[in-house]
């Protein structure tokens, strides 16, 4: 399996957190919240059409709400192989943490 693009990955697990109703710029201030990393409203879409095309996630629409004039907002949910992608992502991550430990650093720039 090959691992997906941070950006991917970010969006998929934001859409996760954010349960039912999720949508572009909450999906970009929930990565923003959770990562710190500054990402593009047009990279998360992106990430949005590939996610979907793999699968790993739906699009539908909610109700249009007047403070967008009217129009329906387009939110998306992650499947049962989105939630299993999740589960694999994580255990290659946390694998690759477990192949060494990490020595404590030291402040000596001589020892770089």
């Amino acid at each position: 399996m090959e691992r997906l693009p941070d950006v991917e990955l970010l969006t998929l697990l934001a859409v996760a957190r954010m349960g039912d109703g999720a949508y572009g710029v909450g999906i970009l201030d929930e990565i923003r919240a959770f990562s710190g990393k500054e990402v593009s409203i047009a990279a998360v879409y992106a990430a949005l059409e590939r996610l979907e095309r793999q699968g790993l996630v739906r699009a539908g629409l909610l109700d249009p709400i007047p403070e967008r004039g009217g129009r329906a907002r387009r939110h998306f949910r992650v499947t049962a192989s989105g939630r299993s992608r999740l589960r694999l992502e994580r255990a290659a991550a946390m694998r690759v943490w477990r192949l060494k430990p990490i020595d404590p650093v030291e402040d000596d720039p001589k020892a770089w």
